[in-house]
C-alpha cells in the first residue's frame, strides 16, 4: 500500500470501553436510591396512637316501671287495640287450635228429593188470581196458494213467413204476398231462394240455393219468389228471400 492510500482512510474509533453508563452501574443506583428512601422513612417517620374522646351531655334512657297507670295512660294503644295487661292480650298471643274438617265422608251422598206436589202451583194460582177478559184472539186466515197465470207460447211459428235479405231488402214491395200453411206431418226445413228483380220490379230469374228436403214447400217457394213485384229501380236487384214454413198435421188439414 502507497502512502495515500494510508491517508485516505478514516480514522478508526478511539473509544474506550469503560466510557458510557452501563447495566449494572444503573441496578446499583437504583438500589442505593430506595434504601436511602427507606432509612429516612424509619427516622422520620412516627406512630400515633388514636385516644378516644370522652362524650360529654349524652342522653340516658332508664326503663320506667311498667305497672304505674300514669304511664299506661299515655298509652296510644290503649283505647284501640287490646292492651297488653288485660286478659285478653294472652289469648291474642296464644290463638286458639281450630280443628281442620275432615272431607272422608262414612255414608253416601243423600240428595234432595223434588216435592213434585208444588209443580205448576205458581202458575195455577198466577191463572186464579188474573182474568185475561173475554177479549177474543183474531188469527189472520191461512193464506191460499195461488200459481202465476203463465202464458206458454210455442216455439214454433203459427204460421208461414217470409224474410229478404241482400239488395232487395232496399227495394219496396208492391204486393203482398200470403205464405200458406203446409198439411205435412213432420217440421219442413227453410227453403233459401235466390231472386233477381229487373228495373221495372218484375222477377227475372229465381234458384233454390237451399232445399227444404220438401219437394212441395221448394216449389210452393219458387211460384211465390217469381210473383213478387217490387218498386222500379235504377238497375238489376240480386238478394234472397227465405220462407219459414209452418205446418199442420195432414189428417186437421183444411
Amino acid at each position: 500500500m502507497n502512502a495515500d492510500a494510508i491517508e485516505a482512510q478514516p480514522p478508526a474509533d478511539t473509544k474506550s470501553p469503560r466510557e458510557g453508563w452501563g447495566v449494572s452501574r444503573w441496578i446499583f443506583l437504583i438500589t442505593l436510591a430506595m434504601a436511602v428512601h427507606l432509612v429516612f422513612v424509619f427516622l422520620f417517620g412516627t406512630k400515633k396512637t388514636p385516644t378516644a374522646r370522652t362524650p360529654a351531655n349524652v342522653p340516658v334512657f332508664h326503663l320506667a316501671n311498667t305497672t304505674s297507670e300514669l304511664i299506661a295512660l299515655t298509652d296510644p294503644t290503649l283505647f284501640v287495640l287490646p292492651h297488653w295487661n288485660e286478659l285478653s292480650a294472652a289469648t291474642l298471643r296464644e290463638p286458639p287450635e281450630i280443628d281442620s274438617p275432615s272431607f272422608h265422608w262414612t255414608e253416601p251422598p243423600q240428595f234432595l228429593a223434588p216435592l213434585t206436589e208444588r209443580y205448576g202451583v205458581a202458575f195455577h194460582t198466577f191463572m186464579a188470581t188474573n182474568e185475561s177478559g173475554n177479549s177474543r184472539l183474531d188469527f189472520k186466515p191461512l193464506a191460499q196458494m195461488t200459481f202465476p197465470a203463465v202464458k206458454i207460447e210455442s216455439i214454433l211459428p203459427q204460421n208461414s213467413t217470409l224474410q229478404f235479405s241482400g239488395e232487395l231488402a232496399q227495394r219496396r214491395i208492391l204486393n203482398n204476398l200470403a205464405v200458406p200453411t203446409l198439411a205435412y206431418n213432420d217440421v219442413i226445413a227453410p227453403s233459401r231462394v235466390q231472386v233477381l228483380v229487373g228495373k221495372d220490379g218484375s222477377v227475372v230469374s229465381v234458384v233454390l240455393l237451399e232445399s227444404s228436403e220438401c219437394e212441395a214447400a221448394d216449389q210452393k217457394g219458387l211460384a211465390l219468389a217469381r210473383a213478387v213485384r217490387f218498386a222500379p229501380a235504377t238497375g238489376l236487384t240480386l238478394g234472397e228471400i227465405t220462407f219459414n214454413w209452418h205446418t199442420v198435421p195432414a189428417t186437421n188439414a183444411p
